[in-house]
């Protein structure tokens, strides 16, 4: 077969759900995939509403394509604007260069559709880029600081009314941001919160019509709970700079109209010469090929693509259609190079979800579930974490957890704030060393054995776990002795992390006592006597014979200095902490761990906060190594690609 270029232009979730499929299922074959788009980044168009109304950061929804794409050596980037398409010649045509196609995927996506209304272009804002959710986000600051400084109470509370057209998903996302954002603002700019209105205006007679009626209703009730203005039957005739027109002559002073009210194909493809429909949808058969240019083998996916699952109802303009119009063009591509049956699409939606805010929202999963407020949320995080299994993003899965559950202000996360990591962690600091020293001591008369001052040549004193059997109490055949002489294993074993140290005679007499602290003449209790069965056969696998444990006894004494040392100097103090937990887990299991210091198991916990950044060598190594492997297995990000 000869080299065949596939090109795909657009990198929203249908291109880059196409670009995966196609590198993973063609990485043997002799194809080159460049993936081109004006932009470096792949945009997270579904938390727009979040840069817009100042939950996140802006970077926070943008996912470099080198990142995304580094590891997919049959990819090639390339950071360009599409202006058109020989479909003779099979040529795609940018701005900065030409590039030749055996096959062609076109998801440059869509755009908002104002429906002609006068001024919405001029004077009103749109939420469908990361440029507009910036440019949102920079104009609700700039007009709210001036505003508190008017002292024309008419004027002001025009430029403090914030009006979102449209209560499909992403208008009841805009403001429910609005509602969690409209205490902050106030705050910033001295301001009275309840001076600040917000308000939806909706030409039908009812919310968020994709939802079940009564999935809609919940959300509604939210809102008039937190004083959102719901204005229903009432389309908008005019946008001008301080007010808005509604068609029974109503005007509405403001300065701010964010207008969600519609979506259309990108005028960007209308020079292209394909066969459109409605909304400058571009049409295609049940396959993705663009409508009479089959031969050609150019597809369409995405909020471009007009395919008709029924009868004058074609795919819808969100995320699952885009993904799996990407899929299915993706899979015909592999079908007819390396041979095999074409596919037909079929549509799979799992329901929809929208949050109002960043702690309530309301779902509808396979038209079965309904969920509402705080699971409806975690839903949605679910949903989106899954999104980057999908594209094999483990980079950017983390990034999404750090930016929607640790580093977040004014407790707008799902854990109303509970979760975030905007603190000092520099009061860790004393109780990460004193851990680091708890280690340092018990390591220490693991190797010393009974603590006396012993001369070099007697180091590893009497009860030190260099000498001798094991101490381990799941040791067998090699302990049998030990055991007939009526010694017990669990007894006499030094605890591995505790520091109990070996149990006398006198005190195996007495009875333990369950405690959390150590109360003086009292023999604490093991969170349990002896391993259970199964955890001894597993240890019967790992240590067969003395030699083996005693390898594994030694080394858990250096492996607790290790860990100890780095505690103290604050160096991988997560990874520290993570392995503490395991540690102690598995001594409690082992019947080698007593109740008393089963505060082990929380300090670490509360450790994994960042402590190690505070008077600690992870403030200078986490980032040089985040820098120096990133750099090694993503690639270095750059502005623009394929130059």
């Amino acid at each position: 077969m000869t080299k065949q270029n596939i090109v795909v232009v657009g990198a929203g979730y249908a291109g880059v759900s196409a670009t995966k499929h196609l590198a993973k299922k063609l990485k043997k074959e002799d194809v080159t995939i460049t993936l081109i788009d004006r932009h470096s980044y792949h945009t997270m168009m579904t938390e727009l509403h979040e840069v817009a109304g100042g939950r996140v950061e802006p970077e926070a929804i943008q996912y470099d394509l080198q990142r995304l794409f580094a590891r997919q050596k049959n990819v090639d980037l390339v950071t360009d604007t599409v202006i058109g398409i020989d479909k003779e010649k099979k040529i795609v045509k940018t701005k900065l260069g030409a590039y030749p196609f055996d096959q062609l995927i076109l998801g440059m996506g869509g755009e908002p559709n104002d429906f002609g209304t006068p001024g919405v272009k001029e004077n009103g804002f749109t939420l469908w880029s990361f440029e507009d959710s910036v440019k949102i986000r920079k104009h609700i600051e700039k007009t709210v600081e001036k505003a508190a400084l008017e002292p024309d109470e008419k004027l002001r509370k025009a430029m403090l009314t914030f009006v979102v057209c449209g209560s499909g998903l992403t208008g009841i996302e805009m403001i429910g941001e609005l509602v969690d954002w409209k205490d902050r603002l106030a705050k910033d700019y001295k301001l009275d919160a309840n001076e600040i209105t917000l308000m939806v205006v909706e030409a039908m007679p009812t919310i968020l019509n994709m939802l079940d009626r009564n999935d809609a209703a919940k959300a509604e009730r939210y809102l008039n709970k937190k004083n959102v203005e719901l204005l229903l039957n009432a389309p908008i005739v005019e946008v001008a700079p301080d007010h808005i027109k509604l068609k029974d002559g109503r005007e509405v002073p403001t300065h701010t109209l964010i207008w969600t009210a519609g979506v259309k194909g990108t005028t960007d493809a209308a020079d292209f010469g394909l066969e459109t429909a409605r909304g400058q949808r571009l049409v295609a058969n049940e396959y993705m090929q663009a409508k009479g240019y089959e031969e050609q083998n150019i597809y369409i996916i995405g909020d471009l693509v007009y395919y008709e699952e029924f009868p004058n109802t074609p795919t819808p303009q969100i995320v699952q259609a885009a993904e799996q119009t990407g899929h299915t063009a993706a899979a015909n591509i592999v079908a007819s190079i390396k041979g095999g049956e074409k596919h037909k699409f079929k549509g799979n939606y799992q329901g929809f979800m929208v949050s109002v805010g960043a702690k309530w929202g309301v779902a509808n999963l396979f038209d079965k579930i309904h969920l509402s407020g705080f699971l409806a949320i975690i839903m949605k995080h679910i949903v989106n974490l899954k999104y980057f299994f999908d594209i094999r993003s483990g980079y950017y899965m983390f990034q999404y957890m750090m930016h929607e559950f640790f580093h977040i202000k004014d407790d707008r996360n799902v854990t109303r704030g509970h979760s975030s990591r905007y603190g000092n962690v520099l009061w860790s600091v004393p109780l990460r060393i004193f851990y680091g020293l708890v280690w340092l001591v018990e390591a220490s008369k693991k190797m010393i054995g009974n603590g006396e001052v012993l001369k070099p040549s007697t180091w590893f004193g009497e009860g030190s776990w260099f000498t001798g059997n094991s101490v381990f109490p799941w040791t067998w055949e090699y302990n049998v002795a030990d055991v007939a002489s009526g010694a017990s294993a669990a007894g006499d074993a030094t605890t591995a992390a505790s520091g109990a140290g070996a149990t006398t005679g006198e005190a195996a007499t007495q009875a333990a006592h369950f405690g959390l602290s150590y109360a003086y003449g009292e023999e604490p209790m093991a969170v349990l006597d002896k391993s259970p069965d199964w955890f001894n056969s597993i240890m019967q696998v790992i240590m067969p014979n003395n030699d083996v444990a005693m390898f594994f006894q030694k080394f858990m004494v250096f492996f607790e200095i290790a860990l100890a040392l780095a505690l103290i100097a604050g160096l991988f103090t997560w990874l520290c902490s993570a392995t503490t937990i395991v540690l102690v887990i598995t001594f409690c299991i082992s019947g080698m761990f007593y109740w008393v210091n089963i505060w082990f198991i929380f300090v670490a916990f509360a450790l994994m906060n960042g402590s190690g950044r505070a008077i600690g060598l992870d403030r200078w190594v986490i980032p040089w190594l985040q820098k120096t492997v990133g750099n090694w297995w993503y690639g270095k990000p750059k502005a623009r690609y394929g130059e």
